[in-house]
């Protein structure tokens, strides 16, 4: 993968030799975020709930060159996380990249919202982060380096409204980035997030089917179009890679001009 600077220079992303984990990686962002990686030169290991999905990707990654390790489960589920990472440090005798990218959105008054919706929202969006990148970090602060991408949100700094527990997850995501990113600087990790706008994937399907909806949205993008997944896949490598050596507690927006002021 190349990355072109200004002044026509093409500075690679290297990520050869390296190991990395994406969670959700089964399908859309993750799935494009993980042939990313591997284009780049990363082995990776894959994990999500759907085997078929998980094939799929791991059949791209194979085409990149590079090897793929599925491991099903439950991001939710701490023993989860545990699994994943000793998997992996076992199959690529290490790992170097974490991606915490699964995650799911909840469009639900909030007067709707019972307890259990509660759990599920912040299971997925902030609990699985945590777990997976604590579990991570042992293997990581072992070898004084690492490098940890979550997947944060405009919604971790915009509001709207049927969206409050997941906007909250969202702002956990970027907060969680940034005092990781702290405490772990002294151990050669990175901590970097990337919160995306409106991409076209199936998180955000009530919009995709309802094209009146999707105009009114799209309204507020500069661009006037969603964004596509593998237009995240790039950043995220980018965020593994040496060239970002230096930025750590950094979120990356990637929303067409939804945030500016």
């Amino acid at each position: 993968m190349e990355s072109k600077l200004t002044g026509g220079n093409l500075i690679p992303i290297n990520l050869e030799g390296k190991r990395a984990v994406v969670t959700g990686g089964g399908r859309g962002i993750g799935r494009e975020i993980a042939v990313s990686l591997a284009e780049a030169g990363a082995d990776v290991c894959i994990t999500a709930r759907s085997r078929d999905q998980l094939e799929a990707t791991a059949d791209l990654i194979g085409k990149k060159g590079k090897k793929a390790l599925i491991v099903e489960g439950d991001a939710r589920l701490p023993e989860t996380a545990d699994k994943v990472i000793a998997k992996t440090v076992e199959e690529f005798a290490g790992i170097d990249i974490l991606v915490n990218n699964a995650g799911m959105e909840m469009m639900k008054p909030l007067f709707d919202c019972g307890p259990q919706d509660f759990d599920r929202v912040m299971d997925v969006n902030v609990k699985s982060m945590v777990m997976f990148t604590k579990a991570a970090g042992g293997p990581m602060k072992n070898q004084n380096y690492g490098r940890v991408v979550n997947m944060a949100s405009t919604g971790s700094y915009i509001a709207g409204p049927r969206q409050s527990l997941y906007h909250a997850s969202k702002a956990a995501c970027a907060h969680f980035t940034k005092a990781t990113a702290i405490e772990w600087a002294r151990y050669g990790i990175t901590v970097n997030a990337i919160a995306p706008g409106w991409i076209d994937t199936e998180l955000i399907s009530h919009l995709t089917e309802d094209r009146e909806k999707l105009d009114k949205y799209l309204k507020a993008v500069p661009l006037r179009r969603l964004g596509k997944p593998e237009e995240i896949g790039p950043t995220a490598a980018f965020l593994c890679s040496d060239l970002s050596g230096y930025m750590t507690g950094t979120v990356v927006v990637i929303d067409g001009g939804l945030m500016i002021p």
